[in-house]
C-alpha cells in the first residue's frame, strides 16, 4: 500500500462522533452544608463520559453536556461516593450532592477492594422527572461502554502520584486550575464560544440505489454556541453574594440533503398504453372490467380514462432516466432547519441549608422540506421549559428536594396546497373535506407496481403541555442510603387537525389486473377517510410513589431494595368527544359509545402498576477481583394510551370515518369513493375496555474479573419477559371475504414477548495512552405483539382467529453483534513520548484518537403481500406464500430471491411466518481526533474532527419485501455516507 493511501486511510479514521448541541451545566457538592472543593464528578451516558472537579466554591461545571439521561458519580478520597441518575435538559437545574465522611475504620481500609455498587434490573428509573434525581444506583449496562473509561482516563493525561491535585502549588502540577497554582486568583466568570460545521465539501454524496448520477446539492450543518457563567451582580440591588447565573445560546443552521429513488408512470402508461408494460419482468394483460376481456392491444381508450385521474396525473413528475432495477426516477431532496436555543439558570444557597435554583429554556425551530413531487411544506415549533427547585438540608444525613417543572411544545405544519389549490374539488372528487386549510390531492397508494403514492402532509396545530410537582427525600442512616418521594404530572395534548381529511384511495389491480390501469379507469380497490371535529383536547394524570434502600450489608455485599407504584390514567377529552365500540360476545354486533363528559375515558383504569426492584453486588473473596452482580425489576409502559385516544377522538357519530372496500354491490369510483355502504361500520377503531397496561420483567447476572496484563473480563446474561403487550386484529375478516359487522380494527392486550442475551466483554485498561475493548453479544427476541414499547399502534394481524401465528422473531432481533473500540492518547508513557520536549512535544502530545466498529447480523424481515384484508378497506398484514425455492440464492444485484415467494392462493392466508426472513449484515464505523490547546491561563481552544462512516462504506439497511412487486429483494435504503464535522471551542 502506498504511503499516500496509508495517509488517506489514517486521516479518514481519525474523526469523531458528531457533537451534540449542548449548554453549560452547573451543580454543587457539599459536606455538612459547606462547599467541598476537589471532588471528582463523572457524567456517563452510553458511550459518552465526561469528567470534571469542583472549584473552591464546591461548584462543578460541564461546558458541553448534551441533553438527555446521564449517570453522575461523585467521589473524593475519604468520602462515600454518590451516584445519581439525572435528566439534563433546557429546564433542569444542576444536580446537587451531599457527601458524607466515611467511618474511620473504612478510611484506614480505603486501599482494600471496595464492594461494588449493586446491580439492579434494567427497569425504568424510580424517579422519572430527572430533576435532582434519586441517587439510586443505576442498573448496569449489560456491556459497559468502552468510551466511559477511555475518554475519562485519556483526558487525565500524565498524573503525578496519581492525582490531579497533588503538587497543585508546584511546577509539577497539571494545568494551574486548583488552589494557589492559579495565576491571578480564581475566575468569577467563565465564557465559552463554540463553532462546528459539516458541509458538502468534505462529506460524501448520497449513495445512488440505481447507479444513476444525481447532482450533489450544496448542504451544510452549522452550529454556534455562546455560554456564560458566574455570580449575578446588580449595583445597589445585589452588589455581593448574588445567585450563580448561567446563560447559554445556540444557533443551528441545517441544510440537509437526501436522494429519493422511486418509480413514476411513463408517458405511454399515462396515456393508457400498456403494450410494453411488465410486472416482475413479465408482460401484463389489462382487462376491461365491464366485459372481463382484455383491452385491444393492451391499450385503454382515451375516452375511458377517468376525468379525476386526468386531473391528478400532472402532479406526477416524468421519469428522468430509463427504468433500471424497477426504478426510473431519482432526485435530490433538500430540507432546511433553523433552530435557536436559549437557556438561563439561577442558583443560590441561603444560610447553607437552603438551596434555590431555577431554569428557563426556549427553543424556536423553523423548517421546510420538499417532497419527490416538489411539494414544499412548512413547519414551525416553539418549546418552552422552566423549573423551580428548593432543596432543604436538615442535617448532613437528611435533605429534601421540592421541584416544580413546566413544559409546553407548540408545532404548526402548513402543507403546500393549504389555502392555495383545491385539488380534489377541481378534479371532481367528492365526499372528502374541502375546507381551504385542507386543500390538496387525496392520497393514492399502488400496492402492485410500486409506483410512487401521491400524498402531501396534513395541516395541524399542536400544543402539548406538562406540569410536574415532585418531592424527594434522602436519608443516610448507618449502612443505609434511603430515598423516598412522589411525583404528580398533569398532561395536555391539544391538537387542531383532521386525521385523514383528503382521504386515501388504494389500488391493487383487482379490476383490470394492474393497479395503475385501475387508477386510470377511476376504480379504486378501497378508500379510507376521517374528518370532523378538528379540535381535540386530551387530558391525563400520572401520579407515582417510590421508596429505595441502598444497603451496605457487609464489606463485600451491597443490596438495593425498592418499590415504585405509579398510575397512568387513560386519556379523557375535555368535552367528552371520545368514541369506542360496545362489542357483543363473539363480535356479532357493535354499538358506538360516546364518552359524553370530560371524566370518562371509555377504557377502565388500571391501578396495579407496582414495580419492585432488587439488586445485589457481591465480592465472594476479599482478596479477589471477582465481582458478582444480579438484579430483577419490573417496569410498565406509561405511553400506551395516547395512540388509542388520537384515533378514538375522530370517530362516528362525531366525525366521518370509514374504511371501505370496492364490491359489486357497492362500487367505488374516484369521483364518489368516500361513502359508507350498508352493513359497514363507520368507526375504524375499537379498544378493549379492559385493556391492561403492559409491563416487562427484567433480570440479569454479571460476573466481572480482572485478568493478567491489565485485562478485564465481564460476562453478562440478561433476560426480559413482556406481558400484556399490544395486539391488533380485524374482527370478522376471512381470506374468502368479511362477515358483518366489519370495517374496524380491535386493540387488546394479550401479547407477550421474551428476550435473552449473553454478552462477553474483554477490556484492556489504559496503559501508555492505549486502551481497547472487544465485545460479542448473542441474543434472541420473540414476540406476538403488534408493537413493543408504546407510542404506536403497530401492525394488524393477518388472521384474527389465530393470533398465535403472529409469534415470531422481534423486528429488532439481531442474533449476533460484535463491537470493537480503541482509543489512543499521545504523550502518555515513556514509549508514547511523555518526556518529548520542544516543538515536537508540543505538536505530538495530548492528541486523542478513537475508532469504533460494529459488526452485526441482519435484522428480521417479513414477506408481505400488499393487499387489504379481503373485502375490507383495512390494511391488515397479509403475508406471502413460500414456494420452496432458496430464499437467499438471489439473482445478481438482489438480496432475496423473488422466485422463493408468491402471492397466497385465493381464499387462503399466506404461510410465511412473521419476520421469517433475514436482511443483510450490518456494519458501522466512527472515528475521532481531538485536542485541547492551552493558549494562556485564561484561554483554551478545543479542536475536534468527527467522522461517521469514514471509509464511505455502503451498507444496505432496508430491503423491499413486497411480493409480486418488481422491487422485491432489491435495496430500499442504505446507511449514510461519510460525514465529517469540525468543531472549535474557546473557553476563557
Amino acid at each position: 500500500m502506498s504511503l499516500r493511501i496509508r495517509a488517506r486511510c489514517i486521516s479518514l479514521t481519525a474523526a469523531a462522533l458528531v457533537p451534540l448541541i449542548a449548554a453549560e451545566y452547573h451543580g454543587e457538592v457539599r459536606f455538612a452544608g459547606l462547599p467541598l472543593p476537589g471532588v471528582t464528578v463523572t457524567a456517563t451516558q452510553g458511550e459518552k463520559t465526561l469528567s470534571t472537579a469542583t472549584d473552591p466554591r464546591g461548584v462543578y461545571s460541564f461546558a458541553d453536556l448534551p441533553d438527555g439521561r446521564w449517570s453522575f458519580r461523585v467521589e473524593k478520597l475519604g468520602f462515600a461516593a454518590s451516584t445519581q441518575e439525572v435528566t439534563v435538559s433546557g429546564n433542569s437545574p444542576g444536580a446537587s450532592f451531599e457527601l458524607k465522611l466515611l467511618p474511620l475504620d473504612q478510611i484506614h481500609a480505603i486501599m482494600q477492594p471496595a464492594a461494588p455498587a449493586p446491580t439492579t434490573a434494567p427497569a425504568t428509573g424510580f424517579q422519572r422527572t430527572g430533576l435532582n434525581a434519586s441517587s439510586a444506583p443505576l442498573p448496569p449496562e449489560p456491556a459497559p461502554d468502552v468510551t466511559a473509561e477511555l475518554t475519562q482516563r485519556a483526558a487525565d493525561g500524565f498524573l503525578i502520584n496519581g492525582s490531579a491535585l497533588n503538587g497543585a502549588a508546584s511546577r509539577f502540577s497539571q494545568a494551574p486550575t486548583f488552589g494557589n497554582a492559579r495565576k491571578g486568583g480564581p475566575r468569577l466568570y467563565t465564557y465559552a464560544v463554540t463553532f462546528s460545521d459539516s458541509n458538502s465539501i468534505l462529506n460524501a454524496a448520497n449513495y445512488s440505489l440505481t447507479g444513476q448520477h444525481t447532482p450533489k446539492p450544496p448542504f451544510n450543518n452549522m452550529t454556534g454556541t455562546l455560554s456564560f457563567g458566574g455570580p449575578l451582580k446588580i449595583p445597589l440591588l445585589l452588589p455581593h453574594n448574588g445567585p450563580y447565573l448561567t446563560v447559554n445560546y445556540s444557533r443551528v443552521e441545517n441544510r440537509a440533503s437526501s436522494v429519493y429513488t422511486g418509480l413514476m408512470p411513463n408517458a405511454a402508461e399515462r396515456g393508457g398504453d400498456f403494450s410494453q408494460a411488465t410486472n416482475e419482468g413479465k408482460p401484463i394483460t389489462i382487462n376491461d372490467p365491464t366485459t372481463g376481456a382484455p383491452f385491444p392491444d393492451n391499450v385503454i381508450p382515451v375516452t375511458r380514462i377517468s376525468p379525476q385521474a386526468l386531473s391528478l396525473l400532472p402532479y406526477y413528475p416524468a421519469p428522468n432516466f430509463p427504468g433500471t432495477n424497477g426504478y426510473n426516477y431519482q432526485v435530490p431532496l433538500i430540507a432546511n432547519t433553523h433552530t435557536d436555543n436559549l437557556r438561563v439558570g439561577l442558583q443560590k444557597v441561603v444560610k447553607r441549608r437552603n438551596n434555590f435554583s431555577g431554569v428557563f429554556g426556549m427553543q424556536d425551530t423553523r423548517g421546510d422540506s420538499t417532497s419527490q413531487f416538489n411539494f414544499l411544506d412548512l413547519k414551525r415549533s416553539l418549546g418552552l421549559n422552566s423549573s423551580a427547585v428548593y432543596r432543604r438540608t436538615f442535617s448532613p444525613r437528611f435533605y429534601t428536594t421540592l421541584t416544580y417543572q413546566f413544559s409546553r411544545q407548540s408545532i404548526r405544519l402548513l402543507p403546500f396546497f393549504a389555502n392555495r389549490v383545491n385539488v380534489s374539488g377541481e378534479a371532481g372528487i367528492m365526499g372528502n373535506n374541502q375546507d381551504p386549510l385542507n386543500w390538496g390531492p387525496p392520497a393514492l397508494q399502488f400496492n402492485q407496481s410500486s409506483i410512487a403514492g401521491l400524498s402531501d402532509a396534513t395541516p395541524s396545530v399542536v400544543h402539548n403541555q406538562t406540569s410536574t410537582l415532585s418531592y424527594l427525600a434522602t436519608w443516610s442512616h448507618h449502612t443505609h442510603n434511603i430515598q423516598f418521594g412522589a411525583d404528580y404530572r398533569w398532561q395536555q395534548f391539544n391538537t387542531i387537525s383532521q386525521s385523514n381529511p383528503r382521504g386515501l384511495f388504494t389500488f391493487s389491480g383487482a379490476s383490470t389486473g394492474f393497479d395503475f390501469a385501475d387508477f386510470l379507469l377511476g376504480i379504486p380497490d378501497a378508500s379510507a377517510i376521517a374528518f370532523g371535529n378538528a379540535d381535540k383536547y386530551l387530558r391525563a394524570v400520572q401520579p407515582d410513589l417510590y421508596f429505595q434502600d441502598d444497603w451496605r450489608v457487609a464489606s463485600g455485599i451491597t443490596l438495593l431494595l425498592g418499590m415504585r407504584w405509579e398510575y397512568t390514567s387513560p386519556l379523557t377529552e375535555k368535552y367528552g368527544r371520545l368514541v369506542n365500540l360496545d362489542i357483543a360476545p363473539g363480535f356479532t354486533a357493535i354499538t358506538p359509545v360516546v364518552a359524553g363528559n370530560s371524566n370518562t375515558s371509555l377504557i377502565r383504569p388500571y391501578y396495579h402498576e407496582f414495580e419492585p426492584r432488587i439488586g445485589i453486588a457481591w465480592r465472594p473473596l476479599a482478596a479477589s477481583s471477582m465481582v458478582i452482580r444480579a438484579g430483577y425489576g419490573i417496569s410498565y409502559n406509561t405511553q400506551v394510551y395516547l395512540p388509542f385516544a388520537n384515533q378514538m377522538v375522530q370517530q362516528s357519530p362525531l366525525s366521518t370515518s370509514l374504511n371501505v372496500a370496492n364490491t359489486a354491490a357497492n362500487p367505488l369510483t374516484l369521483a364518489n369513493g368516500f361513502y359508507a355502504p350498508p352493513n359497514v361500520t363507520t368507526n375504524t377503531v375499537a379498544v378493549d375496555p379492559n385493556f391492561k397496561v403492559g409491563y416487562a420483567q427484567v433480570w440479569n447476572l454479571i460476573v466481572q474479573r480482572d485478568l493478567p496484563d491489565g485485562l478485564q473480563m465481564v460476562a453478562t446474561y440478561t433476560g426480559t419477559k413482556g406481558t400484556h403487550q399490544l395486539q391488533a386484529f380485524a374482527p370478522n375478516t376471512y381470506p374468502t371475504g368479511p362477515v358483518s359487522p366489519y370495517g374496524y380494527t380491535y386493540y387488546t392486550s394479550y401479547g407477550n414477548s421474551t428476550r435473552e442475551a449473553s454478552i462477553m466483554q474483554l477490556r484492556r485498561r489504559l496503559h501508555s495512552g492505549l486502551t481497547a475493548q472487544a465485545q460479542y453479544t448473542y441474543s434472541k427476541s420473540i414476540d406476538d405483539a403488534a408493537a413493543l414499547g408504546g407510542g404506536t399502534l403497530g401492525t394488524v394481524a393477518q388472521n384474527w382467529l389465530d393470533l398465535g401465528a403472529e409469534r415470531g422473531p422481534s423486528s429488532f432481533d439481531q442474533r449476533h453483534l460484535a463491537n470493537f473500540a480503541l482509543q489512543y492518547t499521545s504523550g502518555m508513557g515513556l514509549g508514547g513520548g511523555t518526556l518529548l520536549g520542544g516543538w515536537r512535544g508540543r505538536l505530538a502530545k495530548d492528541w486523542t484518537f478513537l475508532d469504533s466498529i460494529n459488526l452485526g447480523a441482519g435484522l428480521p424481515l417479513t414477506p408481505v403481500y400488499a393487499q387489504l384484508c379481503p373485502g375490507t378497506g383495512i390494511p391488515c398484514s397479509v403475508r406471502a406464500d413460500y414456494t420452496g425455492a432458496s430464499l437467499y440464492n438471489a439473482p445478481v444485484g438482489y438480496f432475496l430471491n423473488p422466485a422463493a415467494v408468491t402471492a397466497p392462493p385465493v381464499g387462503a392466508w399466506g404461510n410465511a411466518g412473521r419476520d421469517s426472513m433475514t436482511g443483510p449484515r450490518q456494519f458501522s464505523m466512527s472515528a475521532s481526533m481531538a485536542r485541547a490547546f492551552r493558549i494562556s491561563d485564561r484561554l483554551t481552544l478545543n479542536l475536534r474532527i468527527d467522522a461517521m462512516n469514514p471509509l464511505n462504506h455502503v451498507v444496505v439497511t432496508q430491503l423491499n419485501t413486497t411480493v409480486t412487486n418488481p422491487l422485491f429483494g432489491l435495496p430500499a435504503a442504505v446507511n449514510g455516507m461519510r460525514g465529517i464535522t469540525t468543531s472549535l471551542r474557546a473557553t476563557f
